[in-house]
């Protein structure tokens, strides 16, 4: 690593923030936790309690986790000793533009500045700012939640630092997930952008009538889930082509699979607007129907003891080809 991080700053409290105040502060970081929510405290205290037992079936030791992790009054008293600030605020570009002026005026000015946004580029809230502060800006985005799920995409932004860029993957790879750096800005980067194609059909054929949400959530567990958590979708083709590898496979099914895509189908929100909010309430009644009898807690745990299982799974089989 090219540099120590010792502190962090977490902005926002919300669901993604709070997960990674937990993964920072279990890998021994000092951690100051900012948001204007009354419940601050409550819900800092909850997410440690819910999350710790997750990180210690990961290997991490997490004693003394609460100690590491302080409240602090506002985003000045948050960022003024931090090393990494990890932001989690409204995906919108105002506010982040807002925020990052803050953060780059009250951080130290070695601290590297990062946001988990899902969608915007940090270049689209970032023109205001010196040279010198929107060199250390960059994306940090997770998936949910970021203290189990490995991936970080890493974005950096038309005027951000090649050595931000290595911090950040010092940084995301000292405290265990997997960093992949994204070298053009493209609005959703790569995750969502794959995850919103999936769920475009998806929300297509539960509309039309052609499977239920429960067993449409069946066909991506047993199959394309399956797969894609051991191998992705370029590998999985590489090997679906047999000993040909990915030629074979184009050569030889490539047509009829563009076909089956020229024909992919159009969800609600590209209808006309009675239309649109008709098939919405249609799609969104049918997956309260299959998901609604159970809890957020219920939903969410069983999901993390899921993924759990499938990343100690995935762990064992490294150490067995290793």
């Amino acid at each position: 690593m090219n540099r120590a991080f010792r502190t962090a700053a977490v902005i926002g409290a919300g669901t993604i923030g709070l997960s990674w105040a937990t993964l920072f502060a279990a890998h021994g970081l000092t951690v100051r936790v900012s948001d204007p929510r009354p419940d601050l405290a409550e819900a800092v205290d909850e997410a440690l309690a819910t999350y710790a037992p997750h990180l210690a079936a990961r290997g991490l030791d997490t004693t003394g986790l609460a100690d590491r992790v302080h409240l602090a009054a506002d985003v000045t008293e948050a960022a003024r000793d931090a090393d990494v600030v990890q932001e989690n605020g409204p995906e919108r570009a105002a506010f982040k533009k807002d925020l990052f002026a803050t953060l780059a005026r009250e951080a130290p000015a070695h601290a590297l500045l990062l946001s988990s946004s899902s969608a915007i580029p940090s270049s689209a809230f970032t023109g205001e700012l010196s040279d010198e502060d929107a060199a250390r800006v960059l994306i940090g985005h997770p998936f949910n939640p970021p203290h189990l799920v490995p991936l970080v995409e890493v974005v950096p932004g038309i005027r951000t630092g090649e050595d931000a860029v290595l911090d950040a993957v010092d940084f995301y790879t000292s405290v265990g997930r997997t960093p992949v750096v994204e070298r053009k800005e493209i609005p959703g980067f790569v995750g969502n952008r794959l995850q919103n194609a999936l769920s475009r059909e998806a929300a297509y054929l539960v509309q039309e009538g052609v499977v239920t949400p429960e067993d449409l959530d069946k066909v991506v567990i047993n199959s394309l889930g399956l797969r894609w958590a051991t191998v992705g979708p370029f590998l999985g083709a590489h090997l679906g082509g047999g000993p040909g590898g990915y030629r074979h496979l184009v050569e030889h099914i490539g047509k009829s699979m563009q076909q089956t895509g020229a024909g992919l189908g159009t969800p609600a929100h590209e209808m006309e607007q009675k239309e649109q909010e008709e098939a919405q309430e249609r799609l969104i009644e049918a997956v309260e129907k299959a998901y609604g009898s159970s809890t957020y807690s219920e939903l969410t745990g069983t999901r993390d003891r899921r993924q759990l299982a499938v990343l100690a799974a995935l762990d064992s089989a490294d150490k067995e080809e290793n």
